[in-house]
């Protein structure tokens, strides 16, 4: 003890007497910072990451079935989607699973994408006087129905006369050889009295021209890529708690029906125009930038200023008058024409935005459709099935739905929800509605099997009794007759109002089930029974953690823990060079110290146990200090939090902001890694302290 203490005091008498030392010191100080705050942060964002994603959409353990080609992957993967085999009955997995006793729920998943269209205003206005016939073909002719049509139809009469206005000015940047003579032709024919003045002759043909040859040229209709998640809904939303309904309502149990995502919903949907403004409040409130210098911000005002089309297009003679009464009030100008006073209106600066907005959305947006899809319609998806063939299916949107959090995040906001029925229906699975369908189909029809030896003779052949098409006759075949049957008609018509059993939904395909567990801490144990358990039930299962069901996202956060662990290591291995010439300079510097202390008794191991202690206690000072200094850093940060400035931090931060915290084992990592490098980088330094000799000492002296 009494030699320890001797150390203790001749370190702490050195600690600040050297300029090397505090160097030395300086290194260990911000090493230390460096590890503390780094791990804490990387440790936060892990954390925040990991509740994005199980909390979304993965739960811990996503299990698929181990014949699959390819990996799972939730978000989709870099060459498309992956090649999944299917679990062939979900009823028969889900127990089996639940039988583990650290599974908490089971929840059936099938994820996939599809094309969409938006729509563009006239296919929009068209369906809408579409409607208005159709009623008044079932329910007669009434005043009020009059007035509608008419009203609907002076609207498309607008906008006709607006595209030939369009298709006059663009003949000043356009070549004779870019203009369709087509399109001129069927334009001018909705342009004349005589068309409209003949219209309710035959209404429905009327529209028919109108949607095949004039909705095409007016190309602001958007073809959109849908990600959508099949399960069980009800199932989905006890299990993920963060799910929240926005607009509309929950699809009610057992029936088809569609979620789509809100933020999908606002980004796809909503006009363009209102988006912009949105977009712009929001990076001007939240994130403090300004019109005047940022350069995307001035070209969404821009974008405002020159694309008012859409809105022009959707307001009828009368809307049109209130709009630009509207706009002189708000403008103080006295010019009558539309298109002249939006873009004035929509000229922003940082000084007269927010009035812009709140003038906005008070007189303009209650004459306009915000939305292209409202709660309510029917969309139509239309999707490549497991075998290649296109399938399309109408499934009614109930409502937009949000995870509480990630509400801005694009990976998380990019997933629609959809029914399990329907999902099998895109993915090509013949559900007992189709098979029956199709059997009423055969039946009718009259086909019946042929072995491949004998097809051609049977579809061909002189006895086959069969008529070539492009020999018949017109009415040989009857298209119309072809669909025709009990349970087709049933399928078609009543899918939608149709109440599925808790039996019918769980029995049949899904690519995978999401786990939820009661302990968390048990996951990778947990994988490994559950496929041992897969495999005493007589499947193959494949069990992948959430960071591995996230699929590039999972491999994105694996990859920047890798790339800060890299350039912590880099640190560390130049702090340790540094260190060791900085303790070589100042055993150098000290030999006549040691010398004279060897001269008068001291031994090799004190000598060498002098340098270690007082390279220690330099890192136990300045690394308390670092450490002191970082914690002081994490807590104003977790405080304050650090904002997400983009979707994608959204996700990364579960949230508009990250509150990271500052964890015990933060702090112990810090101070192990500083001592341990700073001990490594001494050792040779004081090898070579205890090889000074008295005679080496007195020589240096001279």
């Amino acid at each position: 003890m009494g030699q320890l203490r001797l150390l203790l005091q001749v370190a702490f008498r050195n600690l600040f007497t050297s300029k090397i030392n505090i160097l030395i010191g300086g290194i260990i100080f911000f090493g230390t910072l460096l590890v503390v705050v780094g791990g804490a942060l990387l440790d936060s964002i892990d954390g925040a990451m990991s509740r994005s994603i199980i909390g979304s959409v993965a739960g811990h353990i996503q299990v698929y079935s181990d014949e699959s080609k390819d990996e799972l992957s939730l978000y989709g993967g870099m060459s498309g989607e992956p090649d999944l085999t299917v679990l062939a009955d979900f009823s028969r997995v889900r127990p089996v699973l639940e039988k583990h006793p650290n599974v908490k729920t089971v929840v059936p998943m099938g994820t996939s994408s599809a094309l969409i269209t938006s729509g563009n205003t006239v296919d929009l206005t068209l369906a809408r006087l579409r409607d208005l016939y159709k009623k008044r073909t079932e329910q007669g002719e009434s005043a009020a129905l009059k007035e509608s049509i008419d009203s609907v139809k002076a609207h498309v009469r607008q906008i006709v006369a607006l595209m030939e206005k369009q298709r006059a000015n663009s003949k000043v940047v356009l070549t004779d050889a870019a203009v369709d003579p087509m399109e001129v032709e069927a334009l001018a024919r909705a342009r004349t009295d005589e068309f409209w003045n003949s219209f309710d002759a035959d209404p429905f043909a009327s529209l028919e021209f109108l949607e095949n040859r004039i909705a095409p040229q007016l190309p602001d209709g958007d073809l959109l890529e849908l990600r959508y998640v099949g399960t069980d809904l009800d199932t989905f939303q006890r299990t993920f708690d963060r799910m929240e309904i926005v607009d509309g309502e929950a699809v009610p149990h057992g029936k088809r029906g569609m979620l789509v995502s809100k933020f999908f919903y606002e980004n796809f949907f909503k006009l363009k125009t209102a988006f912009r403004l949105d977009t712009l409040k929001q990076e001007r409130d939240l994130n403090g930038k300004l019109i005047a210098t940022d350069p995307q911000l001035q070209r969404w005002v821009k974008e405002n200023q020159t694309q008012t089309r859409e809105i022009i297009f959707q307001l009828d003679p009368v809307k049109t008058h209130q709009a630009v009464e509207r706009l002189q009030k708000v403008l103080g100008s006295k010019e009558s024409t539309l298109d002249k006073l939006l873009p004035e209106f929509f000229t922003t600066t940082d000084e007269n935005f927010d009035t812009r907005y709140q003038q906005f959305y008070a007189e303009l947006a209650p004459l306009l459709d915000l939305y292209r899809l409202r709660m309510g319609d029917t969309l139509t998806i239309s999707a490549f099935t497991r075998t290649g063939y296109v399938q399309s299916v109408n499934v009614k949107v109930y409502g937009t739905y949000q995870f509480k959090g990630l509400e801005k995040s694009t990976m998380a906001g990019l997933i629609n929800l959809m029914d399990l029925m329907t999902f099998r229906d895109l993915y090509g699975y013949l559900s007992p509605d189709r098979k029956a369908e199709i059997a009423e189909l055969q039946k009718n029809s009259g086909i019946k099997p042929v072995d491949r030896a004998s097809a051609e003779d049977a579809l061909f052949g002189e006895d086959s009794g069969n008529t070539l098409v492009a020999e018949a006759a017109t009415g040989i075949v009857d298209d119309s007759k072809a669909f025709e049957g009990n349970q087709g008609a049933v399928y078609r018509e009543d899918q939608v109002a149709r109440v599925y059993s808790q039996e019918e939904i769980e029995k049949g395909v899904v690519l995978s089930t999401a786990v939820i567990l009661k302990d968390p801490t048990k996951l990778e144990q947990t994988m490994e029974e559950l496929k041992q358990v897969g495999t005493d039930a007589g499947m193959k299962l494949r069990a992948a953690s959430w960071q591995q069901a996230a699929g590039f996202i999972g491999q994105f956060v694996l990859l920047a823990k890798l790339v800060l662990y890299f350039a912590v290591f880099i640190i560390f291995v130049v702090a340790l060079v540094i260190i060791n010439n900085a303790m070589m300079m100042a055993t150098l510097q000290r030999v006549r110290e040691v010398g004279t202390m060897r001269a008068i008794g001291a031994q090799r191991s004190f000598i060498l146990s002098m340098v270690l202690v007082e390279t220690v206690l330099l890192g136990l000072v300045f690394g308390a200090g670092g450490a002191l200094v970082g914690s002081g850093v994490m807590t104003m940060l977790g405080s304050s939090g650090i904002p997400a400035n983009n979707e994608a931090l959204y996700f990364f931060f579960s949230g508009p902001r990250l509150y990271p915290t500052l964890s015990a084992s933060n702090l112990i990592a810090a101070f192990v890694i500083v001592l341990v490098v700073s001990a490594i980088s001494t050792f040779y330094p004081a090898f070579l302290a205890t090889r000074v000799s008295p005679l080496q000492a007195m020589q240096t002296d001279e």
